[in-house]
């Protein structure tokens, strides 16, 4: 007789880490605008996505369960002063350490990246492009973009070769994927249903 397991659902754990994420960047925006800090708080973000970017020793703080809670504060309050991070975000980086929450870092700055954006009256592009676009195509994109969100856009670029070409556009919940990969995986599949 076989035993019945049940079912997982794998979007769980990514829903968990949001809204905690999202509890937590209520927060500190709340905390950083009353403060008069919105400007401390724009820097703090920017520095904190530099790193998750570029360190992979800052990443592994941030998820690796073999860190104790003393040992990820500890570090967390050495990262912050060396960034010079504000209180605020310090205090809420040593929160999280304490909690063992650190793991939700990445979507927490999401959330207050794009809560900033709103506060600014603009909205977010995530675009994806084979290669570096330049200042006058970032531009152009950016008015387009504008003219259709009816929203000062400001443009989050990231390069992925294996597109090939053309662009992949996310604004909030509506995506643009114009590819050169894209096309051809279409392609490919109207070939497979026509054989």
């Amino acid at each position: 007789m076989a035993r019945d397991i049940g079912r997982v659902d794998v979007s769980e754990p990514a829903s968990i880490s949001t809204g905690i994420a999202q509890r937590y960047a209520s927060a500190v925006f709340d905390l950083s605008k009353e403060g008069k800090g919105l400007k401390a708080l724009e820097s703090d973000i920017a520095a904190l996505e530099v790193a998750m970017d570029d360190s992979a020793d800052f990443r592994t703080l941030l998820t690796s369960p073999l860190y104790s809670r003393d040992e990820q504060s500890g570090a967390v309050a050495a990262i912050a002063k060396k960034m010079k991070l504000s209180p605020t975000t310090t205090n809420v980086l040593g929160l999280l350490a304490t909690k063992r929450r650190l793991f939700v870092l990445p979507q927490l700055v999401s959330t207050l990246r794009e809560r900033l954006a709103e506060e600014r009256g603009e909205v977010t592009a995530e675009v994806t492009s084979a290669k570096a676009l330049t200042k006058a195509q970032t531009d152009k994109l950016a008015k387009t973009l504008k003219a259709q969100v009816g929203k000062a856009v400001t443009i989050k670029e990231t390069v992925d070769e294996s597109i090939i070409g053309g662009l992949i556009v996310k604004v909030g919940s509506k995506m643009i994927d114009t590819s050169i990969k894209s096309k051809l995986n279409a392609l490919q599949n109207k070939m497979k249903e026509v054989g």
